[in-house]
């Protein structure tokens, strides 16, 4: 009997950063009771089962259960003595539970907190928190530049923006030196859904930028429960996304697994971003990426989810203030 070759999680390449995240990120939103409550020994599992499994990369932020997620990840990773070298760290600044302030004074009072909540000495990653919401010449002129002081501290060792409209990220980096910002994470622009992310990738690459994606479920709207009724979607994307739902659920398949799998596909895309509260959330998801580098994707599964979600593809919705 041969050896059977254990499966491992793949790694990728972040821009020009040298770190190597695992191809699914550990959301830590819902460790914030953000979706409702996670117990400490729930949290403890989850984190645990991820880093078992090869998970590496936890992103989190102060506005999550109003600072919560960060306290609770940050008790987990302590609690089971992970090797700070092995783990890659993202929390942000800019966005709180109170609103909104992307001003240097406060994302470097935000970085200080965050570290003390974490337990940590520095994080890998620092983002300005949904910059749509701000003024994007604040962030340029002022909040970036003081990112920068932050990473020549050592508090942070790569500085990254993220959003929902896609026009936000090349505003920035047009405007801001080589070199400034490390990475964009991106959510709910590469699923089944919507794949705008796709026609930016190039332009990161051409700046040396990461690319992060977060949501590949859409906020909810390709899972078997649906979206929450906030979900910001319109009505007719609703409802095709509660039709490919059902579609996959008479045929006995996921619709979730199978987006995940979708948002995974794309290597240009270092990780995918998933929230998990829950052990058998984590297994769930990794489960599905190892059996897409083995198996692949169910095609004709895809083709036919990709035909009822053809009225709506790329639809999305806005957010955050006008920019003049």
């Amino acid at each position: 009997m041969g050896q059977t070759k254990k499966l491992v999680l793949e790694k990728r390449e972040l821009g020009n950063t040298g770190l190597k995240l695992s191809c699914v990120g550990f959301g830590a939103s819902p460790l914030g009771n953000v979706f409702g409550r996670v117990s400490t020994e729930e949290a403890l599992a989850s984190v645990r089962r991820a880093l078992d499994l090869g998970i590496n990369f936890f992103d989190t932020s102060p506005y999550y259960g109003a600072t919560l997620s960060e306290t609770v990840l940050g008790d987990c990773l302590h609690e089971l003595g992970v090797p700070r070298d092995e783990i890659v760290i993202s929390t942000k600044c800019g966005r709180y539970a109170e609103g909104f302030d992307f001003s240097a004074d406060r994302v470097t009072r935000s970085i200080d907190e965050s570290l003390s909540r974490l337990r940590l000495d520095y994080v890998d990653i620092l983002q300005c928190h949904d910059i749509e919401f701000g003024s994007l010449e604040q962030i340029v002129n002022e909040t970036i530049p003081a990112l920068q002081k932050l990473k020549a501290a050592g508090k942070t060792r790569f500085i990254g923006i993220t959003g929902l409209p896609l026009e936000i990220f090349t505003y920035v980096l047009d405007r801001v030196p080589p070199g400034s910002v490390d990475v964009i994470l991106s959510y709910c622009h590469y699923g089944i859904n919507d794949s705008t992310l796709l026609d930016l990738l190039p332009y990161l690459r051409s700046r040396g930028v990461g690319a992060i994606t977060a949501s590949p479920l859409a906020m909810g709207l390709l899972t078997e429960n649906g979206s929450p009724d906030w979900h910001p979607a319109s009505q007719e994307l609703k409802s095709a996304c509660r039709a490919a739902a059902l579609h996959c659920k008479e045929k006995g398949k996921s619709i979730s697994k199978l987006a995940l799998q979708y948002s995974l596909m794309n290597k240009d895309i270092s990780t995918v971003l998933v929230g998990m509260m829950s052990a058998e959330q984590v297994e769930e998801n990794v489960s599905a990426a190892l059996e897409l580098s083995t198996e692949g994707i169910d095609n004709e599964l895809l083709s036919e989810v990709e035909t009822i979600l053809k009225s709506v593809k790329n639809q999305t919705w806005p957010s955050g203030i006008h920019q003049s």
